[in-house]
């Protein structure tokens, strides 16, 4: 072979490395639920999803981040696959960072409830009667048109009267789960879970004090008395109801996957 075709050999070589195709290096896409068994998912620290999925996925392998967001944002860095989370909070982060999707069919269904100590049966008792009477008066829907707008961010939160002087009621709740729970321009706690807590200090004439903290550090601050209640869409399961009395549901949600677009 003379030293041309050599040289021209060489750089037939370069060429083709250079156009190949990155093979497993590159990431299924994913546009069906189906192909998610066996795929890597980021969720929250502190969280049930990993359980829910679990019971979809058997196969599932997991990566845990501080909160929704940094899930998120993992599926959008290649770093997982899917975020796995609650679906009006997913939807709420996919409508604000382009290159994310929710797909349409859920991973399972679930009901979001209010937690209080075993206990306290006359707080959760008030609690679902707040819950009733807003869905009977029609407030219920002016919330879900607020909260959870098709377009768009949610909006401000309303203004409420005066608080009572019955004492205060404490309510434990992780901001970072918009639209049920979230930090708004003023950094003040706002969102779907916190106007019904405000409806439920009304009633008991009490001034409601928000506490914030992580996720997974909600129930055990309700079992050490920290807090009266606990609130930022948490899923109703039998293993938290050994240790807390949860109110009746007030959302029907569900666990849902984030992936790439």
């Amino acid at each position: 072979m003379t030293r041309y075709m050599l040289t021209m050999a060489g750089i037939a070589m370069v060429v083709s490395l250079f156009f190949a195709p990155a093979g497993c290096s590159k990431k299924e896409k994913i546009t069906h639920l189906s192909q998610l068994d066996g795929k890597e998912f980021a969720v929250p620290t502190g969280t049930a999803a990993d359980k829910l999925v679990l019971s979809r996925f058997p196969n599932a392998r997991f990566k845990y981040f501080n909160s929704v967001l940094d899930a998120a944002l993992a599926v959008r860095t290649g770093k997982a696959d899917a975020a796995a989370y609650d679906e009006p909070i997913l939807k709420n982060i996919a409508a604000r960072n382009q290159g994310l999707k929710v797909l349409p069919e859920m991973i399972t269904r679930d009901a979001y409830g209010f937690a209080v100590r075993p206990d306290s049966p006359e707080l959760k008792k008030n609690i679902d009667l707040v819950i009733s009477e807003l869905k009977k008066s029609g407030a219920y829907e002016a919330m879900m048109q607020r909260w959870f707008p098709k377009t768009g961010d949610p909006a401000p939160m309303p203004s409420f009267p005066p608080e009572g002087d019955k004492g205060v009621l404490t309510f434990g709740t992780a901001a970072v789960t918009e639209p049920f729970s979230f930090m708004d321009g003023s950094r003040n706690i706002v969102g779907f879970d916190i106007e019904i807590a405000h409806y439920v200090a009304r009633k008991l004439g009490m001034k409601l004090e928000v506490v914030n903290m992580d996720f997974g550090a909600m129930i055990p601050a309700l079992s050490a008395g920290k807090v009266d209640m606990i609130g930022a869409c948490i899923t109703i399961t039998e293993e938290r109801a050994k240790k807390v009395l949860f109110s009746e549901s007030y959302y029907n949600g569900g666990i849902a996957a984030l992936v790439k677009e």
